[in-house]
């Protein structure tokens, strides 16, 4: 559901912010897929795939991140960089949300 993905992103954004991350933008969209949240961590750019879960009752939300959802992320990620004429240190991370909270997986896949 689409509302409930909003909320999560908002979330992640204060829980990334709280951590002292500088969110960019979000929801960069592109033909092959979205970054939800695009930051600065420092001096590098993180690409964040937010996914939340109500219950884990039937997995993680980070075991939703399938290879071809991967795939999509990076060149999502590399078109990006090439849009922006990025020349930084780039990492994409995973930000789970479950009942008990937000688990952020720096660096969780690269290209």
């Amino acid at each position: 559901m689409k509302s409930l993905g909003d909320a999560a992103e908002e979330r992640a954004a204060a829980f990334l912010a709280a951590k002292g991350y500088f969110i960019v933008e979000r929801n960069f969209r592109a033909k092959v897929g979205e970054l939800d949240i695009v930051a600065r961590d420092g001096d590098t750019v993180v690409f964040v795939e937010v996914r939340s879960r109500a219950s884990v009752r039937f997995g993680l939300p980070q075991e939703t991140v399938t290879a071809a959802k991967r795939r999509k992320i990076v060149k999502t990620a590399q078109l990006y960089a090439q849009a922006r004429g990025l020349d930084c240190p780039m990492r994409i991370d995973v930000l789970a949300e479950t009942p008990r909270g937000f688990e952020h997986i720096e660096d969780a896949f690269s290209a």
